[in-house]
């Protein structure tokens, strides 16, 4: 079964892991995952807010404190952590505070979230290495957020898969071509 096919409502399988992404528009995002071995599936949501039961025109005004967010359910004896940190830090620009290049909001803003407090220590060592990166470009200081998950919404469904579902559809996601090594 494809990751097109599967139910996001579903708890993960307990011999997977998640992760939560937050890097700007979730479809975008979402996308970024799709081609890697591992992968079981994605779901987009909200999460890193303050408000019960959000839902997207409710995040959109901004006073909810939600990021769109994607889960990503991998499996470690496939693909690691260190591979999709990889993929998230090259991917957006981490830089920008509450913001993605024309999506402007804090919905927008770059956030890791982990229900696993073990994974802290190496999501902020990525922060430090790729910081290292942009230091040698000159590029700003990393705004991104690292913190444990509190609660993860669902988006409404017609947010899940968007761009599989429409491939020409909107994604403004763009990274800063630095190397995440």
């Amino acid at each position: 079964m494809s990751i097109f096919e599967r139910d996001v409502t579903k708890t993960k399988p307990d011999n997977l892991s998640q992760i939560y992404f937050g890097m700007g528009c979730f479809w975008g995002a979402e996308r970024r995952f799709w081609h890697l071995d591992g992968l079981f599936n994605t779901v987009v949501g909200y999460a890193g807010g303050h408000v019960n039961d959000p839902n997207y025109e409710k995040v959109c005004t901004g006073t909810t404190g939600h990021a769109e967010v994607v889960k990503v359910i991998y499996d470690q004896q496939i693909i690691s952590l260190k591979q999709l940190l990889k993929i998230f830090w090259e991917s957006h620009d981490p830089t920008q505070l509450n913001r993605q290049g024309n999506d402007i909001g804090s919905q927008y803003r770059s956030i890791i979230l982990t229900d696993n407090s073990g994974e802290i220590e190496t999501l902020e060592g990525s922060k430090k290495k790729f910081q290292i990166e942009l230091d040698k470009l000159s590029y700003g200081s990393i705004k991104t957020e690292i913190v444990i998950l509190d609660k993860f919404y669902l988006a409404e469904d017609y947010h899940q898969k968007y761009l599989h579902k429409n491939p020409n559809g909107y994604c403004g996601l763009k990274g800063l071509e630095v190397i995440y090594s």
